[in-house]
């Protein structure tokens, strides 16, 4: 008997089990469910056959009202409308909780993209020794962000973490009661959460899934890989956002990036005390005895019984650690060494600041904070006076001599202060978590060379003599990318910059984002752009022997840089530095892809060996051709004037502000950040954030900025006679092929008989219609140089997690639509505006349980 196929595994694993759990929710016992768990199969019926006749929403929930509903009332079909939002939003628990249980059923956690898997490979090859060198010099770094598309409250997180755990045990009783729990349980946030609720909610990753999961990982290095030889270094590092991100987002002050800096300290030591007190259980010998009890008692004052001091130094609990490994070694036989050691990595690894808290505010606000500084430092300081009429060569020399001492208190603007603030925060926080506690500053849309020596120049200001801080370039839209390298290289030759670049060890990281540069420039040329700036910027680096480290700001779908990201990372070949992997992880992504403990070590491991693949297998692949260069770049400039023709378009913004949801984001609560960097009420694209941007396409199920315009770029090729070219890139390149197969994953995802009612509408049929054509044309040539019958042919269960998900929520979209549609009519005069307000409340309701639908975006 042939052991079965993962789609066999999602069919009896998951599919089968969602249809038995599911139909216990009719039997539950809560107010008018048994007659929503009636009613909704049957509208959803409605639904699947209305879209295969062409009709549109309106007339889908209409059709279900007079079969369904008769003499009912508008207020008691509202009323049914939010009923059906609430049971779907928890289908879609159930199901993420089933497809959780059945993670390492689906995947294989010693297969493809595993450590094991490069362990097995280095030594089949020959290649061990070369890959502990190469490990000796690498590491990922995922950096956990609170951006907004994880619309679960914390309640309901702990309710799918119960709920995988009773499913892998199939308990039937404990599965009631839960999805019973479910049923009473809110969805909805009343008030939108602080910057230290987002932290608070990450932190329990943390302490729950990475500590362990980065522990075991470091275990099996030390054991597998290193013969049970310390680590040369941690192979991991995490980074940490919330409290620290002031970009765009006012409520994050300084007293809360030392509240959430103060929390992190205190819950790593929290999980040391845990660890602490199992090693004592075993570690029962004399001489050892005592040094536990001393641990563990240290770790105890420091957690429970401090208000901010600390009973014990990193260095202190390190040299005990030895001392008690040593002990155990001569005297004990080695006996609970591995759990030790375990232990020993785990403090490596987290020291006392478990993530590196980063700090992040935009270069706008720079600008304007420096000139506020260099205004009160004019009377004192004649380098000042001329500054603004320099040129930026000019500028740069100036800012080496201008000397001066300020404090934040020196300054009334908000925005300076606020700033100085934060710069000065790094340093309390490092002398309480120590250095790894808060080490980098992140200006984002990161301009020019003087955006980062003014910042530079700041910390000397506030007394920073060499700052034990990295600062770190965001470049993101298109141009920006373009002119990186050259902005670099005028950092790298200024005296004042490589001083600073010398004492960090001549290691410089920059920061590129794919979520505004798709937004920027469709998703081709962001993606090609971003890839050539990490040439340019590696080239660049290594003129001037700097280390680079590349920092990627993806989210979860393959418009905002997700998708395959193992694929993504082992395909950039040798041109591009390869250091180290850091990578933003955001919203659902974080529950998704590191919510357990093997989702959480299968992606960890995934990051670590596409590393290894890139830097010791395939270290050695040609890069791009000449000739394949040139055709990749004609085809991003392709599709690139094509999207922005289309943004262009005289219907582009009044789609989105009258037709989508964007307008709705800012009222889920789901984050503290506004949905727009600016106060203002008319909509700038220029101001508006790439999440609600992307996640306003993905609510109409037409996913723009993950196609538009390579359908187009590929067809000219195809016109031309010259498609062998491009089916040859395809076949040779794995980065090329692993962009196709994402943006497959967002056509996958996208429906448009939901919008098809659209085509006629007389003021946006004509811009609909310009969507379409392009998403048909994408399809048609993604599948045909694919050789693929459909879309994703080569992830079935991928494809079919997708389907089952797209199912579930299409009542829930349907009744968006429904809704959306009415609001329109109801401001163009066409009808009784008097529920206009609870027509609203519907929309925003809706957006929560398609976006959770959404988990398997990365």
């Amino acid at each position: 008997m042939y052991p079965a196929t993962r789609i066999e595994r999602f069919y009896e694993d998951v599919q089968l089990k969602y249809q038995l759990f599911n139909s216990i929710f009719i039997t539950l016992p809560f107010r008018a469910i048994d007659n929503t768990g009636v009613l909704l199969p049957l509208f959803s019926e409605i639904c699947d056959e209305g879209f295969k006749n062409n009709k549109s929403p309106e007339q889908i929930f209409n059709e279900f009202a007079d079969k369904y509903l008769q003499d009912v009332s508008e207020e008691d079909k509202i009323s049914l409308m939010f009923r059906f939002i609430q049971y779907v939003e928890r289908q879609v628990v159930l199901f993420d909780a089933i497809e959780d249980a059945a993670f390492s059923t689906l995947n294989n956690l010693e297969g493809s993209g595993s450590l094991r898997e490069s362990r097995e490979r280095a030594e089949n090859q020959g290649q061990m020794q070369e890959l502990r060198e190469f490990l000796e010099d690498f590491s990922v770094r995922p950096v956990l962000t609170a951006h907004p598309t994880q619309f679960y409250p914390g309640s309901v997180l702990g309710i799918i973490t119960d709920l995988t755990e009773a499913i892998k045990r199939n308990s039937l009783g404990e599965i009631k009661t839960l999805l019973a729990q479910l049923g009473k349980t809110p969805f909805i946030k009343k008030e939108k959460p602080t910057p230290f609720d987002e932290a608070v909610s990450l932190v329990w990753y943390l302490e729950n899934v990475f500590y362990k999961a980065a522990g075991d990982i470091s275990s099996y290095l030390q054991d597998s890989i290193y013969k049970g030889e310390d680590l040369p270094h941690p192979v991991m590092s995490f980074g940490f956002w919330p409290g620290g991100d002031r970009d765009g987002n006012p409520f994050v002050t300084t007293e809360i990036t030392l509240n959430v800096a103060d929390r992190l300290r205190t819950s790593v030591l929290k999980c040391y005390y845990l660890d602490i007190r199992n090693l004592k259980r075993k570690l029962t010998f004399n001489s050892v005895q005592d040094k536990i009890a001393d641990l563990e008692d240290k770790l105890y004052r420091s957690v429970f019984y401090s208000k901010g001091e600390i009973f014990i130094t990193l260095d202190e609990l390190k040299d005990a650690l030895a001392e008690i490994k040593k002990f155990i070694i001569d005297n004990h036989q080695s006996l609970y060494l591995d759990e030790i050691d375990c232990f020993i990595n785990k403090v490596n690894l987290f020291g006392f600041h478990f993530a590196s808290l980063d700090i992040r505010q935009n270069s706008k606000i720079h600008n304007a904070v420096f000139a506020d500084v260099l205004q009160y430092l004019e009377k004192d300081n004649k380098h000042v006076a001329d500054y603004e009429k320099l040129d930026e060569k000019a500028k740069l020399e100036a800012l080496a001599k201008i000397k001066a001492t300020i404090k934040p208190e020196d300054f009334t603007e908000e925005n300076t202060r606020g700033t100085l603030e934060s710069i000065l925060a790094i340093k309390t926080i490092q002398e309480k978590n120590g250095e790894k506690g808060c080490n980098r500053y992140i200006i984002s849309n990161n301009e020019s060379a003087l955006n980062v020596l003014e910042l530079l120049s700041m910390f000397d200001f506030l007394g920073f003599k060499s700052p034990n801080v990295d600062i770190v370039p965001l470049f993101e839209t298109v141009d920006d990318l373009e002119d990186a390298g050259q902005v670099m290289k005028l950092l790298y030759e200024n005296e004042k910059y490589a001083a600073h670049l010398k004492s960090r060890g001549n290691r410089q990281t920059i920061m590129l984002g794919f979520s505004d540069g798709t937004k920027d420039g469709g998703y081709l040329m962001a993606n090609w752009s971003i890839y050539k700036a990490k040439e340019n910027l590696t080239l660049m680096a290594r003129e001037h022997d700097v280390k680079v480290v590349f920092f990627d700001g993806r989210g979860g779908p393959p418009a905002r840089g997700g998708g395959k990201t193992h694929k993504f990372y082992a395909s950039l070949g040798p041109t591009i530095e390869n250091n180290e992997i850091q990578i933003t992880i955001q919203g659902q992504t974080i529950s998704s892809n590191f919510g357990t403990l093997d989702a959480c070590r299968y992606n960890l491991e995934n990051l670590i060996s596409a590393g290894i693949t890139n830097g010791v297998f395939n270290k050695n692949d040609k890069a791009f051709s000449n000739e394949e260069r040139a055709l990749f770049n004609h085809m991003a400039k392709l599709s690139y004037e094509k999207y922005m023709a289309f943004k262009a378009h005289p219907q582009f913004l009044p789609y989105l502000e009258k037709v989508s949801t964007l307008n709705y984001y800012a009222k889920t609560n789901i984050g503290s950040r506004p949905s727009k960097r600016n106060k203002g009420s008319e909509l700038d694209f220029n101001d508006l954030r790439a999440i609600p941007f992307v996640g306003s396409w993905s609510q109409m199920k037409m996913n723009v900025p993950g196609f538009f315009g390579l359908g187009h770029a590929l067809s000219h090729y195809e016109k031309e006679g010259r498609w062998q070219e491009v089916q040859n890139l395809y076949h040779d390149s794995l980065f090329f092929r692993t962009l196709l197969e994402n943006s497959m994953m967002a056509l996958t995802k996208s429906f448009f008989p939901l919008t098809a009612y659209l085509k006629d509408d007389p003021e946006f049929g004509p811009f609909w219609e310009i969507i379409y054509n392009e998403f048909l044309e994408t399809k048609r040539l993604l599948l045909k140089i694919s050789g693929y019958d459909v879309l994703m042919e080569n992830y079935p269960d991928g494809r079919a997690s997708i389907k089952m998900r797209e199912h579930i929520v299409l009542p829930l979209l349907t009744i968006q639509q429904y809704a959306l549609n009415a609001i329109r009519q109801m401001k163009n005069g066409k009808r009784d505006d008097k529920l206009q307000e609870v027509y609203e409340k519907i929309v925003t309701r809706s957006l929560f349980g398609n976006i959770n639908a959404s988990r398997n975006s990365a």
